[in-house]
């Protein structure tokens, strides 16, 4: 049994999405970030930097109890428990983890910054908002000439990069993204919104 403590966001979803793709059992903890609950002594010793999500597998690598945090290793860990959604091709692996790290370092930063400027903050900022939602557009572009002519984001099958990604741009309209003008990433977006799996993953722990 896998205990999964998160949230509603694309980060948290990216796990749930994982967990419902590789029909693993899990129990959900909704860790409330918005009263602090990622503060709290029982989450941080799970993670230290008090983010979600987290997970605590009770049968680990060594058949010991695991906890993991960080979204990205989340996803490695259990494409490496159940041989899933990470190719086995070396070049293949490489090439997903290559856009695994770019929704990582690119894709989840800056949206996640578009959405504080453009939503969050009462006192919008023009420059914070021009800044990151530039930006947020650059790297649909890089998205959409990506996956031009490719179903998906790495390898040409689906892997844990489109399950990190999806759940970033289905706020496309926090981000004020129209997608009929990246008709390349709506195709990619709109096939990977059919998947009953990911459907599932996204209503953990609640839908908003």
């Amino acid at each position: 049994m896998i205990d999964l403590y998160t949230w509603g966001t694309p980060n948290g979803r990216k796990v749930s999405i994982m967990l419902e793709e590789c029909a693993l059992k899990y129990r959900v903890h909704s860790i409330d970030i918005g009263k602090g609950d990622q503060f709290k002594p029982e989450f941080v010793a799970l993670c230290p930097n008090s983010k979600i999500p987290a997970i605590l597998d009770s049968e680990g690598p060594d058949g010991k109890p695991m906890s993991l945090f960080e979204s990205g290793a989340i996803l490695v860990y259990l494409a490496g428990k159940t041989g899933k959604f990470l190719p086995r091709s070396v070049r293949d692996k490489y090439d997903t983890l290559q856009w695994l790290m770019f929704q990582m370092g690119g894709v989840g930063p800056m949206f996640g910054q578009a959405h504080h400027f453009m939503r969050a903050k009462k006192d919008a900022i023009p420059y914070g908002t021009e800044r990151y939602g530039n930006e947020s557009k650059r790297l649909y572009g890089v998205m959409d000439g990506h996956l031009a002519g490719r179903p998906y984001l790495a390898a040409r099958e689906y892997t844990i990069a489109d399950i990190a990604t999806y759940p970033w741009v289905a706020r496309h309209e926090w981000h004020r993204v129209d997608l009929a003008e990246f008709p390349n990433v709506k195709r990619w977006f709109d096939a990977i919104a059919r998947r009953p799996a990911v459907a599932r993953g996204m209503a953990v722990p609640f839908l908003n």
